[in-house]
């Protein structure tokens, strides 16, 4: 592992740089990666944002998204890019598999890695890597690359700060889960310094969907919710043709599980999904509840202990069935 401070020296030079993220990426992995973004090319390097897949409406305002490749619109392009870069910043995942098929033509790239990140267990691809579980957000840790480890504040502009401050907002639940600490509340401020909106960021991320996204919110809370008193648990299990019914496009799922979590007395909630391909779990929960646990072990999946996702190829109605069935063995933890 190199020194990540060695990277000053790297990027003295105009380099042709790829930056991407994981799949279906979202305020952190978009508002990092375009923070990142617009502090490179300050810096007069060829830089290009490729994402794995589609990602919200909701996040397509900010500052030089248009500059964004969507891998599977132009995969030829992206994998030309790819190729040719000097350097390669992985953000906000830590296991090539996070970039589907991407996963492959980076790893084989001649290209430097570098692994910017808060995520448990890095796999160890990356060449350089700034990384720890203690940041709020990969848009914290980008911040803390550009402030500290390049000492290039003065190039935290406008966009730079409005990025960044997506990223951490969206993350830290809108600066209320335990990783909001007194640092983040610093780095925020110098960001609203810098020319970050805070009040026209909350509006255009919260205040921005769709009629069918909310009336696809009401279903799931009045016809989809259900309780498990006895465990502190609450699911909100979604098929296929309910999301076709109520035409929900990419991001109109983000937050939901968040409603049933936000339950008195509830420690753990789950959102669980049908698609096309595989079913979709979203865990959130409080406290020393290890969210991510059950995803490693049971739904091939991972994250942070009270925020984290898997996935299974079972049937839809299985992979309900199994997740209560899991629920029994953690009952000491549910019922503290």
């Amino acid at each position: 592992m190199l020194d990540i401070t060695s990277l000053k020296d790297l990027l003295a030079q105009p380099k042709q740089i790829v930056i991407t993220t994981h799949h279906k990426p979202d305020g952190d992995a978009i508002g990092s990666s375009l923070g990142l973004y617009n502090y490179l090319v300050q810096k007069g390097h060829h830089v290009r944002v490729i994402t794995p897949s589609d990602y919200p409406v909701f996040l397509q305002w900010l500052p030089n998204n248009p500059e964004v490749i969507v891998y599977p619109e132009k995969p030829d392009e992206s994998r030309e890019f790819i190729a040719n870069a000097d350097l390669i910043f992985c953000l906000d995942f830590n296991d090539l598999s996070r970039i589907h098929e991407m996963a492959p033509f980076v790893k084989e790239a001649k290209a430097e890695k570098v692994m910017i990140d808060h995520h448990l267990e890095p796999q160890g691809f990356d060449d350089y890597r700034h990384w720890t579980i203690n940041a709020c957000a990969t848009a914290q840790l980008v911040y803390d690359f550009i402030v500290n480890v390049m000492q290039e504040p003065f190039l935290v502009n406008k966009d730079v700060a409005t990025c960044l401050y997506t990223g951490i907002m969206t993350d830290s639940g809108s600066f209320r889960f335990p990783t909001t600490t007194a640092e983040v509340h610093h780095i925020v401020a110098d960001l609203i310094g810098k020319g970050a909106e805070n009040w026209k960021i909350h509006q255009l991320v919260y205040d921005n969907f769709s009629e069918s996204r909310l009336r696809f919110l009401g279903h799931c809370l009045l016809n989809k919710l259900e309780v498990i008193p006895e465990l502190n648990t609450a699911l909100i299990s979604v098929s296929l043709s309910e999301l076709e019914r109520f035409n929900i496009v990419t991001g109109d799922t983000e937050g939901v599980v968040n409603y049933a979590l936000s339950i008195n007395g509830i420690k753990l909630a789950a959102l669980i999904i049908e698609r096309k391909d595989r079913v979709k779990l979203s865990l959130r929960s409080t406290g020393d509840f290890p969210a991510n646990e059950i995803c490693k072990r049971y739904f091939n999946g991972g994250g942070h202990r009270n925020a984290a996702g898997g996935s299974s190829e079972k049937p839809f109605a299985e992979v309900v069935d199994q997740f209560k069935a899991i629920l029994p063995e953690y009952k000491n933890l549910l019922i503290l």
